[in-house]
């Protein structure tokens, strides 16, 4: 081999380098950017961004979760974050419950499991919290009447989910989660 090929082959070798570096940059600054704009509407987002709060909650009334129109949860799904937009509900009781219908069809809750860790945020803040999901019919009627009432406020202009009547029952397609603080 000459020097020719040899500085030749260096060089090919140099801009291929430099070409994924630069690929691998180019799509991690992307999902930087989608993040810091999704999760919206249907659309899922990636990381979750705001001020990290590292009190434990065991009271979410002393939260925003029933003055916020949605909520938005981060969670694993394989090597990558996956963030969405849901109704969380405090209830009188201080616990706080996250809204999902119909949601056997849904990709995040396949991924939860038992103790599942995520991210709530609630406003500009995050919470390192634990999610489970709640299936004894008692604590479920007593979240639903939660997402109720707190739907009986919720601004019209930027509701998503209509205003239900007083009186709806919980639907069966329904499916709620508890939230725990990790913290």
């Amino acid at each position: 081999m000459t020097k020719a090929d040899a500085g030749e082959k260096r060089n090919i070798k140099f801009w291929f380098g430099a070409s994924a570096t630069g690929l691998v940059g180019a799509a991690f600054a992307g999902f930087m950017i989608f993040s810091s704009v999704c999760p919206c509407e249907v659309i899922p987002g990636g990381m979750l961004f705001g001020e990290l709060v590292e009190t434990p909650i065991s009271n979410w009334n002393s939260t925003t979760a029933n003055q916020e129109n949605l909520c938005q949860l981060q969670i694993w799904a394989g090597i990558r974050p996956h963030s969405i937009n849901l109704n969380c509900m405090a209830t009188p009781e201080g616990e706080l419950f996250l809204s999902c219908s119909v949601c056997d069809r849904k990709y995040w809750a396949a991924r939860v499991e038992i103790n599942e860790e995520a991210v709530l945020r609630l406003g500009d803040q995050l919470y390192s919290v634990h999610i489970n999901r709640e299936t004894d019919p008692t604590t479920m009627d007593r979240a639903f009447r939660a997402r109720v009432n707190k739907l009986q406020h919720t601004d019209l202009e930027t509701m998503v989910t209509p205003r239900p009547s007083l009186d709806q029952e919980r639907f069966d397609h329904w499916w709620t989660f508890r939230v725990t603080s990790r913290t």
